[in-house]
């Protein structure tokens, strides 16, 4: 008796789990924090309020988290202290940079932590991004680029564009070190040491930038307290989710900050040009293309799967 040939069929899924849906959902709350910060910078330095604003965070987290602060470990001290790093160099470095740039070349130059992070996870991780993440970082790094604008494309290598593509190393560097740790440390304790860490660089930057201190405002104080609260959700759900959520489709996600910060400023009165709206429509394509999964179903050959996160180690 002939054995009937296998059959094969290709599949294309798309699906977001549940913690790459808490990503989308921070990155939403992060876009939405970018007015406010153009507001209070009329009443405060940037590095200062840099400062109170995760000092306010570190302290929301360690008033949730008091009873679990006593047993950190070691490895969570070094890796708090290690993203707080980043965190601190990421936003101190780009805050820098636009004092001698202005903000559509400092948007350019910082996009490009999207390709850093798929580089940055081959090396230190060694988990190689599969094909449909790769295409997505593609998508979301063009769209990027139509953001920023056509006219922040050219680079000098001036001293604000170096410090700024630091900050873009520093920011893909958080996200690999973020996952690098995610499933060995507590994230309530990692959470507040990685604030903690931060506000203290921050504060500490103030002599070397030459800033002044503000004066009390309740702009100021209200600002700082509702930041501190949308930080400390933010760097807990980004600590959380990057656990099972790999960096490179984390990245894809974080992406479309600049997405959902156009909303915000649409709703508060603001346009944006053709070229952006294009630019951010690339970002969600590139989020849909990243999440989908093509599968090839033989039933000679159903005992292979492929890759949950469509990623391969080395």
């Amino acid at each position: 008796m002939n054995q009937a040939p296998s059959q094969s069929k290709t599949t294309v899924s798309f699906r977001l789990s549940k913690a790459e849906l808490v990503l989308v959902f921070i990155t939403m709350l992060w876009g939405g924090t970018f007015l406010i910060v153009h507001n209070v910078m009329s009443v405060s330095g940037p590095m200062f309020f840099v400062g109170l604003r995760f000092a306010a965070a570190a302290v929301f987290v360690g008033l949730v988290s008091a009873r679990a602060l006593a047993g950190l470990t070691m490895l969570e001290l070094k890796a708090g202290v290690l993203i707080g790093v980043t965190i601190m160099l990421g936003y101190g470095l780009q805050t820098m940079g636009l004092q001698t740039i202005n903000s559509s070349q400092s948007a350019f130059i910082t996009a490009l932590y999207v390709p850093f992070v798929p580089l940055l996870q081959w090396l230190v991780l060694g988990r190689r991004p599969g094909l449909m993440p790769s295409i997505g970082i593609c998508l979301a790094f063009v769209g990027l680029m139509l953001l920023a604008g056509p006219s922040s494309a050219g680079l000098h290598f001036s001293e604000g564009e170096l410090l700024t593509l630091v900050s873009a190393v520093a920011i893909a560097a958080e996200i690999i070190l973020i996952s690098r740790y995610a499933g060995q440390v507590d994230v309530r304790r990692v959470t507040v040491v990685q604030l903690a860490t931060a506000s203290l660089l921050s504060f500490a930057m103030i002599l070397p930038t030459r800033e002044s201190l503000p004066d009390f405002s309740w702009l100021l104080l209200a600002s700082a307290l509702g930041l501190g609260l949308m930080s400390a959700i933010i760097q807990v759900a980004m600590n959380w989710a990057q656990k099972s959520v790999s960096p490179t489709r984390a990245t894809l996600i974080y992406a479309g900050e600049p997405v959902w910060a156009g909303v915000v400023g649409r709703l508060a009165g603001e346009r944006l040009p053709g070229m952006a709206l294009l630019g951010g429509l690339l970002i969600v394509i590139a989020v849909v293309v990243s999440e989908l999964k093509i599968r090839r179903s033989d039933r000679s050959q159903q005992a292979n799967n492929a890759p949950v996160d469509g990623e391969t180690s080395q």
